[in-house]
């Protein structure tokens, strides 16, 4: 169990710079344990404020609800409280729950509440579903505004009336007009994290709206790059963040735009450049091309950290 309460989680959290390490699997898509445990080690030693396991990059919606807690005990177990570890959960409300108690078992110091699957719903269901969730554990829940599961500002207003486990808004969606009026009716009760795909993107101008923070999906491979990039944006250092999405993230970008699903497979193709293959992506994703796997090693070859990373995992 956690001994961090959720405002202590939450806190945490907005100090620093997040990512989702992708979870490790073998030629027979099975869970591969120690792959797993080399690579939160080693991505424990950066200035990171929480990992989220079996998040979406870590392939959560190919998890089953039994794999999620197997794989953020290990989390949990690697990290060895060096940093926070917050766990995916989601789908229908009974499955959701039932992987939130786990997660919560297995040590997971946090939650992050993806969209329910397939149905679209009204404010007062999804009202329902994040409270069913956040009453089920003690530990801090962080609502994913996006896709489906889109709440407004005097709905979560509510909800954090009711819950006062619910510590944290991740936005996915860029709405800036609505990111604008949830803070300005939340204010300092939320802790705000940027969620959109590849939100080195949106730091800079989401920073001025009180999102202190977001979820780097390339500190997975390139985190020397990632950090340095967090850095820049909270001293708003113009020049050396327009660099780093000129000569990096936007290359990046346009690779991922290819195919869908490339947003995690990109990521997984990554670890396999810096030598910490990962396996492949499971079923339905699809994994990179030989071509754009040489075009990515080019990309990361390029980057002043990328012979150190390569070397510390040989």
């Amino acid at each position: 169990m956690s001994k961090m309460t959720p405002q202590e989680m939450a806190a945490k959290i907005g100090s620093g710079l997040l990512s989702f390490p992708v979870t490790p699997f073998k030629a027979d898509y099975s869970f591969d344990e120690a792959t797993y445990r080399a690579n939160m080690d080693w991505l424990c030693g950066y200035e990171v404020a929480g990992l989220f396991a079996a998040g979406g990059t870590g392939e959560f919606f190919s998890l089953t609800a039994a794999e999620v807690p197997e794989v953020v005990k290990v989390a949990v177990d690697e990290t060895r409280g060096r940093v926070p570890v917050l766990a995916g959960t989601g789908y229908g409300t009974a499955i959701a729950r039932e992987i939130a108690v786990g997660a919560e078992q297995a040590g997971a110091d946090g939650l992050l509440l993806l969209p329910p699957y397939l149905m679209h719903a009204e404010q007062e269901g999804l009202a329902a579903h994040v409270e069913a969730i956040c009453k089920s554990v003690k530990i801090g829940v962080i609502v994913y505004n996006r896709d489906n599961a889109i709440l407004q500002p005097d709905t979560l207003a509510r909800l954090c009336e009711r819950c006062p486990n619910l510590v944290g808004y991740k936005d996915g969606i860029g709405d800036i007009e609505l990111m604008t009026r949830v803070y300005s009716k939340m204010g300092d009760r939320l802790t705000y994290i940027g969620g959109l795909p590849t939100a080195e993107t949106f730091a800079l101008p989401y920073l001025d709206m009180g999102v202190t923070t977001y979820s780097s999906a390339v500190f997975n491979f390139v985190p020397e790059f990632a950090t340095n990039f967090y850095a820049a944006v909270r001293k708003r250092d113009h020049a050396t963040i327009h660099a780093g999405l000129k000569d990096f993230i936007l290359p990046l970008i346009a690779i991922r735009n290819r195919k869908k699903g490339y947003a995690v497979s990109i990521i997984k193709a990554g670890m396999k450049v810096i030598g910490r293959d990962s396996g492949p992506v499971r079923l339905p994703l699809t994994d990179l091309t030989e071509a754009e796997m040489a075009e990515l090693t080019a990309l990361v070859k390029a980057l002043p950290g990328a012979v150190s990373a390569q070397q510390a995992a040989e």
